[in-house]
């Protein structure tokens, strides 16, 4: 017999749509928004004949124009408040009038002439990672900035804070900047209206089909690598067995199948109250998107990306790749479903610092990036 399968913290996906978007409004109706360090280049953005972009189509704009423009590409964002995509290009002679530029603006997007260049940026991450990969400390490239953003922990203090901050004063001036986090960085395993396993407890991610056509759903990997069965209830029966997870290392995913291959996973995200979002595709992320959590503990919470490509120093070891946003998560919202209000499916929640009192740094692992891994694909078989 077929039955359905809906935690308050699991996301399915189906066809996006009005019902997804019109939920998603009502449930969030003073959606943050706010954008930090906009620069001249997006106030001239009328002068540039710019036009405006859903924030669904902005990372679309983003990777397209990041291939054309080679090494001179150093970065991009969306403001939302003028939906417009804002790219940052490092060519000599800088200005307005370089090639590079110009074909920045014939797409459509803001040029921003910056000083570091992708190539820089991506360098000075490898040295953060050869000399300071310290527990407590997270980096991610902020476009916003042209810099690395580099967090850390209330646990770096002493040697550890001196190493860090020796190491971000050798990458040059203008490269990376440091901030300190009131809380501390590690993966939200604990607590939610989720799933058990092995003592722990996670939220559900995503439902997705996986390779033999058969229902499965996406969690963190640090969920996955704690129990091999999961359950809807503490000590209940198990529903789900992890076929693949990733904690630490490149990611924090895991795959799950359904113990009984009848269950019905529809693609949609339960939001709570009986209300779901409607969810269609799994999509990319670009900072300055806005975007939605659902989690077991905390239930909804909105925000922002701020960063792409960050590695997060867990106690438990390093994971890179991850999505970095200002969007608040506390203890067994991991796993948890991140995702835009027109239906797309961007991230699962990794951990972070912080509470849903005092804000603090929250990491996800990318969508696609584990689609990709684990050979599934988001929707119902």
């Amino acid at each position: 017999m077929s039955h359905r399968r809906i935690s308050k913290s699991k996301a399915v996906l189906a066809g996006a749509g009005a019902v997804g978007v019109a939920a998603a409004a009502i449930l969030l109706p003073n959606a943050n928004a706010s954008q930090s360090g906009t620069d001249d280049g997006a106030r001239d953005g009328a002068r540039q004949n710019t036009k405006t972009v859903s924030a669904a189509s902005a990372p679309e704009l983003v990777a397209r124009l990041s291939s054309q423009l080679g090494e001179e590409y150093a970065g991009a964002y969306y403001d939302a408040q003028k939906k417009q995509v804002v790219v940052n290009v490092a060519e000599a002679g800088g200005g307005d009038g370089g090639e590079s530029a110009a074909r920045v603006r014939d797409a459509g997007a803001v040029a921003r002439s910056v000083q570091n260049s992708m190539g820089e940026l991506r360098s000075a991450t490898g040295t953060l990672s050869r000399d300071a990969t310290i527990p407590g400390t997270a980096w991610a490239v902020d476009p916003r900035t042209n810099q690395i953003l580099v967090t850390a922990d209330t646990t770096v203090t002493g040697e550890r804070w001196d190493t860090l901050e020796s190491t971000v004063r050798s990458l040059g001036d203008g490269v990376a900047r440091i901030q300190k986090s009131a809380g501390e960085f590690k993966p939200f395993l604990e607590g939610g209206d989720a799933i058990f396993g092995g003592g722990a407890r996670c939220s559900m991610g995503f439902n997705v089909t996986t390779q033999d056509g058969t229902p499965g759903f996406l969690t963190a990997g640090h969920c996955g690598v704690a129990a091999e069965q999961w359950s809807e209830d503490q000590n209940g029966a198990p529903i789900g067995t992890v076929q693949a997870a990733t904690f630490p290392g490149d990611g924090d995913f895991a795959l799950l199948t359904y113990d009984d291959p009848a269950t019905e996973a529809p693609s949609e995200v339960d939001v709570g109250d009986g209300r779901t979002v409607t969810i269609g595709q799994a999509g990319e992320a670009a900072v300055g998107l806005e975007v939605i959590r659902m989690g077991s503990t905390t239930g909804l919470a909105d925000g922002s990306v701020t960063g792409l490509g960050a590695t997060v120093n867990y106690a438990e070891g390093s994971v890179s790749g991850l999505i970095q946003t200002n969007v608040c998560a506390e203890p067994g919202d991991s796993g948890g479903p991140l995702f835009t209000a027109d239906g797309t499916a961007i991230g699962l929640t990794s951990g972070g610092s912080g509470d849903c009192t005092s804000g603090g740094e929250t990491f996800f692992q990318p969508v696609s990036t584990t689609l990709a891994a684990v050979g599934a694909e988001i929707g119902s078989p």
